[in-house]
């Protein structure tokens, strides 16, 4: 049995998003100068060699890593995740870094929340109460009647659902498929739609923001890396709260480096959010706990 060292997969899980913050501010930087699309492309291509080079590596080569009983489910996660990530990088421009990862963090209330119709899984009446409250705390945001409404929260608001059916559908066929399976197809399957998105938009770069463009390239896979040996390490409901410390993250980065500003009603809309998350997946880790006690109590019994 695997040993789990929670100490070291919190570390590892900061410095992924840590890495995945420094990425976000790339991505805004580069999208001020260039299509999304473009970008999108370059990064899968990189992004697709890093995943091929994994699974070459691991045990049996990649004929086992590409062996999956839902092809097209698969399929339809990566394209998925390429949508995504064209929405969230749109968002940043339109929107700022800060705003658009305060909403994004909602995704996993909406996983929550459509769990028990896609998953069948049952929703509880607290965690019930938690994405009502994250909920509350989108509204405080997005201050809906106020002038300051902003139209391009919709945007992150879409980024955050897409995700969060991204999500979804990676639980979904983790029933049937292997995680390595999944990072496998999620590569492959990505880069077809980014190079058929991007290669329109076509449009000779500057040599400095070739550097930019490999430094978002590096970036994106070393945050991949180490996410993976994150969960290699660690329990996933005793890491996955730090997650969120990628809005403390790109909050420093937004401010220093691209001028942005943070609202009051922004902050205290995301912590909101974010408390409402963190209780969710406590509660999700409290239900794993007893449904592993009961196992443990019925085997011993019998």
């Amino acid at each position: 049995m695997k040993t789990q060292d929670n100490r070291t997969g919190i570390l590892l899980m900061l410095g992924a998003v840590f890495v995945f913050a420094a990425q976000d501010g790339v991505s805004r930087f580069l999208a001020d100068k260039y299509s999304v699309l473009l970008i999108v492309m370059i990064r899968y291509w990189f992004f697709a060699a890093f995943v091929t080079v994994i699974a070459s590596r691991s045990a049996g080569g990649i004929r086992p890593a590409a062996a999956t009983g839902m092809p097209w489910l698969q399929i339809g996660r990566g394209v998925l995740l390429v949508f995504e990530i064209w929405v969230t990088i749109l968002a940043f421009v339109k929107l700022g870094l800060i705003a658009t990862h305060a909403l994004f963090a909602s995704y996993p209330l909406m996983i929550a929340a459509l769990s028990g119709p896609v998953l069948g899984e049952k929703v509880g009446p607290r965690r019930w109460a938690a994405i009502g409250a994250g909920f509350i705390g989108i509204l405080v945001i997005l201050q809906p009647g106020f002038a300051v409404f902003s139209p391009n929260a919709l945007i992150a608001l879409g980024a955050a659902l897409l995700f969060a059916i991204y999500g979804l559908a990676t639980r979904y066929v983790s029933r049937v498929d292997s995680a390595a399976t999944s990072f496998f197809w999620t590569g492959i399957s990505g880069v077809v739609v980014a190079t058929l998105g991007g290669v329109f938009f076509w449009e000779p770069m500057a040599p400095t923001d070739w550097i930019w463009m490999a430094a978002l390239c590096v970036t994106g896979a070393l945050g991949h890396y180490l996410l993976i040996r994150c969960y290699e390490v660690a329990e996933a409901s005793a890491v996955q709260p730090f997650a969120y410390f990628q809005l403390v993250f790109v909050s420093i980065l937004a401010v220093s480096f691209f001028g942005e500003t943070i609202e009051l009603h922004v902050a205290l809309g995301a912590a909101i959010v974010v408390s409402a998350g963190v209780f969710t997946v406590w509660r999700e880790r409290q239900k794993a706990r007893q449904v592993a006690r009961r196992i443990t109590s019925v085997s011993a019994d019998s």
